[in-house]
């Protein structure tokens, strides 16, 4: 008999975040009058960052490479040539249902525009999300917009981050895309899985198991340090639950662009057993141009870290064009 109590919240959904500027240098005891330190004015793009994600931050370091990714810096400000609100073409290529279709054979659904952690990078920072959501109207302009194109045989799950959306909001979209007889896999983007690990918790292991086409899970790890105890534990999580499971990484300035950095990278994912998939020369969206690593610095690093691991550990060098059929990816 119901007891007339409210159902459990989930962890994930109670968990704390950094919002204010003051509080993240005051919790790394990091003085606001340092160099590097002075804010941007981005009212349109706040600073979030989940608490567990402050605590593998190392104090007092104003170089911190995970620090670096989420603080909103003056830098941002500066207009830098080339850099523009959609630096991928997401727009032009935008069908109704949120709905992405660039590249043959698969589409990608924006399924929220929510994520665990703004990271200071992201390409979809401008993106006018209000406007364009799948998940509206119980996924069912996505879902006819799909059916209509026989060609379509993967969904990937995009954001924002598909893993701020419920158990519940997850499965009435599975359920709709296990009646696309076109449709043969499903992958999901995500940060959260690293940045908020207790996101994959019970609910979300048995959505997971439950899913009828097979799961492709890209995480998005840009540094080691992330990888801490939790982070690995959600990751085993996913794998016994039977996701295939590959990381992706932003090749950033000050964070990641060193051949040492990138070989304890895919050091760890394996480590945690994930393959490196992808290493992404920075999309040029405004705002973000202070992390620009050059083709030809990005080369060279490659070189390097291909003498250093075997082959099945080294990410793919790519970047997106918009327009093109898809990823160009970099020979070196």
């Amino acid at each position: 008999m119901h007891d007339g109590s409210s159902p459990t919240v989930p962890a994930w959904q109670r968990a704390a975040y950094v919002t204010r500027p003051q509080e993240l240098l005051a919790q790394l005891q990091l003085d606001p009058a340092l160099p590097g330190l002075e804010l941007a004015r981005c009212r349109d793009f706040p600073l979030r960052v989940p608490q567990g994600f402050v605590a593998r931050m190392r104090k007092g370091d104003p170089q911190d490479p995970l620090f670096l990714q989420v603080w909103p810096g003056a830098a941002e400000s500066v207009e830098r040539p080339g850099f523009a609100p959609d630096a991928v073409g997401d727009l032009a290529a935008l069908r109704p249902g949120g709905v992405v279709h660039k590249y043959q054979g698969r589409v990608l659904l924006l399924a929220t525009g929510a994520c665990a952690v703004h990271c200071r990078y992201c390409f979809r920072r401008h993106f006018p999300y209000a406007e364009a959501l799948a998940a509206r109207n119980h996924w069912q302009e996505a879902l006819a917009q799909i059916a209509a194109d026989p060609s379509v045989s993967e969904v990937i799950l995009s954001g924002g981050d598909p893993l701020s959306l419920s158990d519940e909001r997850l499965a009435g979209l599975t359920r709709g895309l296990a009646g696309l007889p076109q449709v043969r896999r499903l992958r999901l983007h995500t940060r959260t899985a690293v940045v908020l690990p207790e996101r994959v918790d019970a609910g979300f292991l048995a959505w997971l198991a439950g899913v009828r086409l097979p799961v492709t899970v890209v995480l998005h790890v840009n540094h080691p340090n992330e990888l801490d105890g939790a982070a690995a534990g959600a990751i085993a999580r996913l794998r016994g639950a039977g996701a295939t499971l590959l990381a992706q990484s932003v090749l950033l300035k000050g964070v990641n662009d060193t051949t040492d950095v990138l070989e304890a990278l895919s050091e760890r994912l394996f480590a945690c057993g994930v393959l490196p998939y992808y290493l992404h020369l920075l999309d040029r969206v405004r705002g973000a141009g202070h992390f620009e690593v050059s083709q030809s610095a990005a080369i060279q690093l490659m070189q390097d870290l291909s003498s250093r691991l075997p082959g099945y550990l080294v990410p793919r060098l790519a970047r997106e064009v918009p327009g093109a059929p898809g990823k160009q990816l970099l020979s070196w």
